[in-house]
This record gives structure tokens, sequence and C-alpha cells, in this order.
């Protein structure tokens, strides 16, 4: 198949992003029988330490984000992941004793101690910034030579899969969370002994690693915008002395490119007019080199995307759905999703989304707002709203998934160790990544988990609202081959309950792809459990949020309300430079109203959406079939256990699963129908809009309303009064959403993006 392009120059702009991976769809699952056993396991891939601009060392945040019940989180695995660019703290030293270990003893120097402050100092290599003793390190100096060492140690040293990567300021665009594991963590290191005192020299780790971060460094230096380094890895600009990196991509301009800095072999695109556009294309090439170098091993999932607003032709800001369809086209397999429930949940503006955020930009967009103005549920507008950018992606058969993330750096007027935030949380502890971790009888391995997330089987849940799904869908046919709702759901049970998927012929789970004869019956069988018991939340007093409907129910003790079924047609590829390929979100009023409701779906450009897409069944306690409780024979916990039968279906699609601890109806939370309203009202950074009272009394902030809730203020309705507001807001606000499975009907659209 061929697309014939109009010669304008947007078509030929599309030509040049695009190239020849237009249709280059990797497979990235199987669906057969005899799939390698494994489990979902919880993790984390975004968060910050004194590596970049965190508060805190990259042992303490291993510990609290790993660590058992009372001393941590206990997340499964754990990607370290700062921003791109320069820095000047060595994070590789510890805030106290506490934290020592023998290749890494406290020094007495904290992790805000800078490198060249450090005893012995340590010199930053390449085209240095700063004055001594304050000047910065290249984050790929630090990654290469220091974080990396740290990071393989750790893991070894607490037998957890820790590995490196890194949130990138991305050219033409804000930032994603990525890494290049190539040469991290190697098999040898499970039966390397571990030192038992530190290497201390300089300009040397206190631990000499078995494995290397070389192609996660030489990438940093290529391609983050942030990284304006020009010495190609080197000790110093012009010395041959060191890494000596290309940033060449096969088949693309390199040196024939208008942006291609011959001294520093990489693309350094000029700022001012067309800086959005050339760093676009930049970010392009970037999935390319990682595809060709590293297809298999390497991720890129852009990070709080609509954050940022929209797309700036002229700047370095957010995404439009054209380029999260333009980055899956050039690396199928690497930019595989979107991590569209951001971290920052106890902001004062939840996910660090508000409007007119971004009121320095210049230009035209000088009153720009994040996109969607505001989260939804926690949830940025491109993956809360059903049918908008994530179900236009979805609608084409995309390989494109949705993620979470911590996004952690500090608790904001509180220290680490507290429990209370009016910033963030730390990783594990309200929101988690659940990925399918093939890994057999083997331990699980960054390459796993890595493969894990590529697939898309995956589901993401805030505040421990679930932690185990088993979601499946089956084809049922008259006659010999027909399933009953029961037969299906055993399946699904027997999933959940043993925390793993299914593997039979004829069903698939999230990530996967049934393919069905036309007028075959679907049988979807959803399992979950609710966990028993408090979750992380510090706070025993009743929810302010559901009191409004007369539900007396603990923030530490959230109880799932309803799940809902999302179904969506299939419809295939867009052509690039066609008139639905590309479109930016409504900004500002367009979409968001100042009384807090939105436009709707009709104002939205045909390129970011799917009008196809809606809520077809909404399961809870009640109604008319209503979910069924059950215990685990394998445990003995707690599931609820639901199906849903599509008839005779003669069109490829797919289904996808949301929940929430709110029913309909909550104001200031959730509509009629259940969906989430814009988080305005519980936004601190804007008293005025303030919705909810906080009004339990307690002895402490932690059984009554804390001191540190906002007070509402001028036009709010209780204005006044302390308000649902920070952290109370995202433990009294909780959601979960699975990825979807693909049903292709022979004789309709393929589903292109999965095997």
């Amino acid at each position: 198949m061929r697309f014939d392009f109009p010669r304008t120059p947007i078509a030929l702009a599309a030509l040049a992003v695009i190239g020849s991976a237009t249709l280059a769809v990797a497979p990235t699952t199987a669906t057969a029988a005899g799939k390698t056993p494994g489990k979902y396991v919880a993790g984390d891939f975004h968060n910050h330490t004194t590596c970049s601009d965190g508060s805190i060392s990259m042992q303490k945040l291993v510990k609290k984000a790993t660590g058992p019940a009372g001393d941590g989180w206990g997340l499964d695995w754990f990607v370290q992941a700062g921003h791109g660019g320069n820095g000047n703290r060595n994070c590789t030293l510890t805030e106290d004793e506490s934290l020592a270990t023998p290749a890494y003893p406290h020094t007495g120097q904290g992790p805000t101690t800078t490198w060249q402050s450090t005893t012995p100092a340590i010199a930053p290599k390449g085209l240095a910034s700063g004055t001594a003793p304050n000047a910065n390190m290249w984050r790929w100096q630090s990654i290469q030579e220091f974080q990396y060492p740290l990071i393989e140690y750790l893991g070894a040293l607490k037998n957890v899969p820790l590995f490196a990567g890194v949130e990138s300021v991305v050219a033409g665009h804000e930032h994603a969370s990525m890494s290049v594991i190539t040469g991290q963590i190697p098999l040898s290191l499970d039966t390397a002994t571990l030192p038992t005192s530190p290497v201390i020299a300089a300009n040397t780790s206190r631990y000499t690693a078995l494995g290397n971060a070389n192609a996660l460094a030489q990438w940093e230096y290529c391609f983050d915008r942030n990284d304006t380094d020009t010495s190609r890895g080197n000790t110093a600009v012009g010395s041959a002395i060191g890494n000596n990196w290309n940033c060449s991509v096969t088949g693309s301009l390199n040196a024939a490119d208008p942006s291609w800095n011959a001294t520093a072999q990489k693309l350094i695109p000029a700022g001012g007019t067309g800086t959005g556009t050339k760093g676009h294309l930049k970010t392009v090439e970037a999935l390319k080199w990682m595809a060709q170098n590293h297809g298999n091993s390497s991720y890129y999932v852009p990070a709080h995307l609509e954050r940022a607003g929209p797309f700036n032709p002229n700047g370095n800001n957010g995404f439009n759905v054209e380029h999260l369809r333009n980055f899956n086209n050039a690396a199928p397999a690497v930019a595989f999703g979107f991590e569209t429930q951001p971290g920052h949940g106890a902001s004062a503006n939840r996910g660090e989304y508000q409007v007119l955020r971004n009121g320095g930009f210049s230009g035209t967009f000088t009153t720009v707002d994040s996109v969607g103005g505001t989260t939804y549920g926690g949830t940025g507008v491109y993956g809360a709203q059903v049918g908008g950018v994530w179900d236009a992606l979805l609608g084409e058969g995309r390989n494109f998934w949705f993620f979470a993330s911590s996004d952690w750096h500090n608790r904001g007027i509180f220290g680490p160790d507290d429990r209370r935030s009016t910033q963030d949380f730390q990783p594990g502890e309200y929101q988690r990544n659940y990925t399918m971790v093939r890994n057999g009888s083997d331990k699980v391995r960054p390459q796993t988990v890595v493969n894990g997330l590529r697939t898309g089987n995956n589901f993401a849940a805030s505040g421990q609202l679930i932690d185990r799904l088993g979601f499946i869908a089956c084809a049922s046919y008259p006659g010999i081959a027909a399933r009953t709702n029961a037969s299906v759901e055993a399946l699904a049970v027997a999933a959940a309950t043993n925390n793993t998927d299914i593997d039979t012929s004829g069903c698939a789970t999230m990530g996967e792809k049934l393919v069905v004869k036309s007028g075959a019956e679907i049988v979807v069988s959803i399992v979950v459990r609710d966990p028993a018991g408090s979750n992380n939340s510090p706070y025993t007093f009743a929810n302010p949020s559901l009191l409004q409907v007369g539900i007396n129910q603990p923030l530490n003790n959230p109880v799932l309300d309803h799940i809902d079924l999302v179904r969506g047609l299939v419809t295939g590829y867009k052509t690039p430079g066609a008139a639905d390929y590309s479109g930016e979100w409504p900004r500002n009023t367009d979409w968001l109203k100042a009384d807090g409701t939105t436009a709707g779906l009709s104002v939205v450009p045909a390129a970011a959406k799917n009008t196809s897409a809606a809520v077809i069944k909404t399961f809870s306690g009640a109604g008319s079939t209503p979910w069924v409780a059950f215990q685990s024979g394998v445990d003995n916990t707690g599931f609820l256990k639901m199906s849903y039968r599509i008839p005779a279906v003669t069109a490829s699609q797919y289904v996808r699963l949301r929940g929430t601890n709110l029913p309909a109806s909550v104001p200031y939370e959730t509509d009629a129908n259940g969906n989430p309203l814009a988080d305005v009202y519980t936004n601190a950074n804007d008293t005025t809009r303030l919705a909810i009272p906080c009004t339990t009394v307690g002895t402490t902030d932690f059984n009554g309303c804390p001191a540190h809730l906002a007070t509402a203020s001028g036009a709010s309705p209780i204005a006044g009064k302390k308000a649902v507001s920070f952290d109370v807001a995202a433990w009294a606000d909780l959601w979960f959403y699975s990825n979807p499975i693909y049903v292709q009907v022979n004789g309709s659209t393929a589903v292109a993006g999965v095997q």
C-alpha cells in the first residue's frame, strides 16, 4: 500500500517526519496459547532524586519505593529516571547512616553536596557549565559513571529489579519517560560477590559495575533538549578521550540536516521561529535511533503530556494527536503509549495541570491552559475523555497504551518522611502500573519489565483502589463452539486469583487481539480485587466528597463503586497529511467553561476523537446485573466478578475498563453518567473555585481535616471554609484504567498495531 501526498509544504513536512516508517508496525504481543508464565507486578518509571531536581538521594528513594510495608511502598520493580540535561549535586551521597551500605557509606556529606565539593572532588566532563565548586555535570556522565553503578549495586544488594531511565526534556515538546536498558543489569550479576568496602578515587564510582548504561547515556547526549554539550561524550570539547559519540541515524539526513552540529555530531535545532517543528523532527530521529539500535530494549512514553498546553511550532510545549501518531509510526515497538495519568497528584493544581499555566509563553501562546485546563479525576483529558485522543488512537488499531507515574520530587511544605503532602506522592504510595511480566521461573529482570510494558498488558490504579485484575474477552459461536458467561468468568477468576492472565485459545487479554469470524459473540469477563483494609492514605476521617451524598467512608478505606466497560470501533490508521491526521484539542474556554463544565466532543477536531467510543455497560453492586462477590480459593481474599456479552460482532473493535470509588452524581466530582468532572473544584491554586467542604474536626491532622487544606474564597459556594484540596483531594477521588482488548473481525478493518 502506498500513500499519495499532495505536494504542499505541510504534506512534505509530514513525509519528512514519517519517511519510510509509516507502515512499520512491529508485532507487539502474542495471543496464541503457550505464553511464558508471568505475574502482574507493580512499578514506577518516572520519579526524581538529587541526580536532577528531586529532594532526596537515590538510596532513600529506592528504600521508600521498594521497601516492605512500614518501611516503604513495596514496589516490585523500579526505574530511577530524573531529567536530562545537567546538575551539580552528587546524588550517590546519602542523607544519614541509616542509608549507608558497604560500598556507599555515609560520609557526612549529604546528597545536595556538589560534585566538585565531594571528597575526593569529582570533575565534570564535556562542555561544563558553571563555576567551581558548583559546576554542572552533564547527565550523560552522571548516568554512565555514577548513577548506573549505584543502581546496579542497590538492585543486587536488595535483590530488587532496578534500572536507570530518564525523564527526557523533549525537543519540540515537553517531557517523556524513557530508557534504553542495553547493558544494564547483566546476568553475571546474579553470581557476583558484592564489595565490602568502597573504592574511593577521584572521578570514579564507589562500586565497579559489571554492566553499563552507555546506551542510555549516549541517547541522553544525542537527543535530550536540555543536553547542549558538544563534546561527543568526551573529557572536553575537541578531546579524543572518552565516548566519541556520533548521533547519526541510518537513512536520515544527519550532516545534511540544517540542524546538524558538526562539532557535537548531533542535531541542535536553532531557536526562534520553527523551534517546535524542528524539535519534533529531532525527536522523531531519536525514536528512529532507538528502533534501529535498541528496538527490543527501549521505551519512550510522553509524560504528563497535556500539562504544557498544545504543541507550539515556535517553542517546546506540548503534544497534539499527530505527534503521538508520528512517534508510533516511526518506532511502534518503542513509542507505545503515554503517561496520561500524571504524578504530582497532591499539588495545588492536580498533576500541575491548570488554567493559564503557561502564561509566560511567547506569541499567541500567552494565555494557553494545560490541554483540557486541568485533570479529570487525576487523569489528563487525552485519557479521561471517553471518545477523546486515546480512543482516537485505539480506533486506528494502534498499540498505544495507558500508563501512570508518581513524578516524585518532594512533599511541598512537608519533609519526605511526612505522610502529608502538598505536592507529590512517592513511587508506589498512590499510583502504580501493574504490568504483566513474563519471567517464567527466572527472576524479574529489566528486559522482562520492558517487554511487559510494550505488550500493553498493564493496568494503572490510584490509591490502591484495585490491586488485581482479570480482564478477558473470548469468542463464542452458536452451536458446538458456544461459550457460556460462566465458563469465561471461570477463566478470569483463575487469572485474577493467581495474579496472572489467561493462556486459552480463542481468548485475549489487555494489549492483545482476538480474531473472530463475523457474527461471533464476544464474552467479556472481569474479576477484580478491591483490597480489604486500609490503603496508603494516612487519613482516617470520612471522605468529604462522599459525605455530600450521604456515604460515610474513611479516606484510608476506599470501596470500589463501579466499573465502566468502554467500547470503540476500529477503522484503521490515519494517513499522514490527511485532514483527519492532525488536530489540536480545543483550548481555553473553547473546551473548559468558566463554570468548570466542558464543551463536549462536538468542538474537538476529527483527528483527536473517536465518536464510536462509549460506555456500553456499568457494573456495580446494584442494578439489574450486579457483580458477584466471592472469596478466593487461593488466599481467601475477596474478589468481584462480572460478565457482559457483546452480540454478533461484524466490525473490528476494542473494549477497555475504568473504575472509581465515586458513584455518579457526586457534586463537583462526577456527572450523572459517572464521568469524572474537571478537578478545578478541588485545585487550591484558585481558591475561588473550591467547592467541597472538609468539616470533620479531629484531634490530629490525620483523624480530622488537616490544617494545610486551602480555605475557599471569593465566589466559592463555601467561601471561608476549609476545602477538599491537595492530598485529601487525591485520596478522595480514585480511579483505575485498563488497557484495551482488541477484537478483529474477519472481513472488517485489520488491527494493524497488534499481531
